[in-house]
């Protein structure tokens, strides 16, 4: 799961690049308004790559594992329901 979100976040940020670079070396000698509308996009990609990076799926379960302390794992499982065997 971690390289999948590594792997998707680096195709996002070297996509926002490529952009970003031929906005300026090659699309803005034939069309300025469209070398703007690309680093428009580019700038968008950062914060969503970030977002998709650093989400939970729903195969994590970080909230169910126990802390290491028994006292405090048997108190959150009696306040959960659950009973520990």
């Amino acid at each position: 799961m971690y390289a999948r979100r590594r792997r998707n976040y680096f195709l996002l940020m070297g996509g926002c690049v490529v952009l970003f670079v031929s906005a300026w070396a090659v699309v803005r000698l034939w069309s300025m308004p469209a070398a703007i509308a690309m680093c428009l996009v580019a700038m968008v990609i950062p914060p969503v790559a970030a977002i998709l990076a650093n989400r939970r799926g729903p195969e994590d379960r970080w909230w169910d594992d126990p802390s290491g302390d028994p006292e405090s794992d048997e108190w959150w499982d009696e306040l959960d329901g659950r009973k520990r065997y």
